[in-house]
């Protein structure tokens, strides 16, 4: 018996700076804001697999918190996230340095099941960060990621 695989559908947002995905979760849409508002959670759901290590942060996140990663792309580094914005079980989204967001958008379709929309928008990123980003083909490579992220997301959240 061979099992389905399970893929998150590419949204295309007709602006190169935001990549967007979304995937129906069997869960409600709080015990999947529940795994995205702790900081010691999104290594398990990485799609990106840059994250090495929570290190700081509280256990649930609200609007304006501060926390902080180990990341590994080519070389190891620490980034420190702000949550920029925030609707409990619906909407969070954080930024860090370069600007940049990950956004994700939660939908109740009341039958125990929520829809997430996450996307990477690039849209903030002053010209300095656009250019690194640019230079790292890192919009191809975050679409991939967005898309992996969300499926990493349902399973973790199916399974809870």
């Amino acid at each position: 018996m061979t099992q389905e695989k399970v893929l998150a559908e590419i949204i295309e947002t007709c602006n190169s700076k935001i990549k967007s995905a979304r995937i129906v979760i069997h869960a409600k849409p709080s015990i999947v804001f529940s795994i995205l508002n702790n900081p010691k959670r999104h290594k398990d759901i990485d799609g990106s697999s840059t994250i090495t290590a929570n290190i700081s942060g509280p256990e649930e996140l609200v609007l304006d918190s501060k926390f902080g990663m180990k990341m590994h792309l080519g070389i190891n580094y620490r980034i420190r996230n702000t949550v920029v914005e925030y609707k409990k079980n619906e909407l969070i989204a954080w930024k860090h340095l370069g600007q940049w967001r990950w956004r994700y958008e939660l939908v109740d379709l009341g039958n125990g099941a929520t829809q997430v929309t996450e996307s990477f928008d690039g849209t903030y990123a002053p010209g300095l960060a656009q250019i690194w980003l640019n230079f790292r083909k890192a919009y191809p490579w975050t679409q991939i990621a967005v898309a992996k992220t969300l499926v990493r997301l349902k399973a973790a959240a199916e399974t809870k």
